[in-house]
């Protein structure tokens, strides 16, 4: 049990908030019939308690996961008993759904990783960003509340750096350059994004790895993270990503997959304060990658962005 008093106003979602429960796992927590106010239960997470009042937070024991454990093969490039950083094939689905109920990201980490403790009640790994089933690469994966809530923050602080390779469609006359356009839900097809007008902010730097006769490699950086961002990006400025069946069209048909692969992350480790950094090559039809070190001197800093030397 949790106790503590309350010293300012505010929610109660946002006052039992910490370093270890995110506001939706609060928010749950007090639904369910676990959070009392001077000795009652209180079941609204909107709740305005007084200064004074004594709030009790019963957290239930982590239970295992509903998701059955698979011995599906995953490469997982560390672990530690915080976090695991592994790389997710072209075709998996992250997150086990009603026409995914098994087979995904999920089930395959439940079998592959150790000393995993509560993520929201469960003992289950915390999916700290996503990746579209036919994106591979890198994944940043919680093992406990402590690190999930610490990732996730840093993730919304733009405080993780995040590199893919996109293979795309079409040359380019510039080194280097940023698509700024918001994106929201498409209002001609609820199924694909879009750059809409009053969308949410979507920010993507670009710098040519390799030029093809009709197709360029790129190296992207994310500075925000929404849903098919890099995609919907490319294609809005005339280079859609390779192999896309959304935002492609005929581009589609010139590519074995989508071309797009999360190569690099880089973060402040939630125990250790210490900054890591990451790195999975994509696969061969790919082709020739340059060398490594241009993750190092990609575009211009901005205010979260700075020499790994000097974090």
């Amino acid at each position: 049990m949790t106790r503590l008093t309350v010293d300012r106003d505010g929610r109660l979602d946002v006052l039992i908030t910490s370093s270890v429960l995110t506001r939706s796992q609060a928010a749950r927590l007090i639904r369910a019939g676990h959070v009392r106010v001077n000795g009652e239960v209180v079941m609204h997470p909107s709740f305005l308690p007084k200064s004074g009042d004594i709030v009790e937070i019963n957290a239930p024991e982590a239970t295992e996961a509903g998701v059955e454990a698979q011995d599906i093969p995953i490469s997982v490039l560390y672990e530690d008993d915080a976090l695991a950083v592994v790389v997710k094939p072209h075709g998996m689905v992250v997150h086990p759904a009603a026409g995914n109920p098994d087979g995904t990201l999920v089930n395959a980490l439940l079998h592959r990783l150790t000393h995993l403790s509560g993520i929201g009640g469960e003992k289950r790994p915390g999916i700290v960003h996503r990746l579209d089933k036919d994106t591979s690469g890198i994944l940043l994966v919680a093992k406990n509340d402590q690190a999930h809530v610490a990732l996730s923050r840093a993730l919304a602080e733009r405080r993780i750096d995040k590199y893919y390779y996109a293979l795309v469609a079409g040359g380019f006359r510039e080194d280097q350059g940023e698509v700024n356009a918001p994106i929201a839900r498409s209002p001609r097809d609820r199924k694909k994004m879009a750059v809409v007008p009053g969308g949410r902010e979507a920010v993507t730097q670009w710098q040519v790895a390799r030029r093809d006769k009709d197709r360029t490699l790129l190296l992207i950086r994310l500075v925000t993270g929404r849903t098919h961002q890099i995609r919907v990006h490319m294609a809005s400025i005339g280079h859609p990503v390779l192999g896309d069946p959304l935002y492609g069209g005929q581009n589609a048909k010139k590519a074995p997959r989508l071309m797009l692969h999360a190569a690099y992350v880089g973060f402040a480790h939630p125990v250790t304060g210490d900054y890591v950094s990451f790195y999975a090559p994509p696969e061969a039809s790919f082709g020739a990658l340059p060398d490594a070190g241009i993750f190092t001197g990609f575009l211009v800093p901005s205010p979260s962005w700075s020499d790994p030397a000097t974090r």
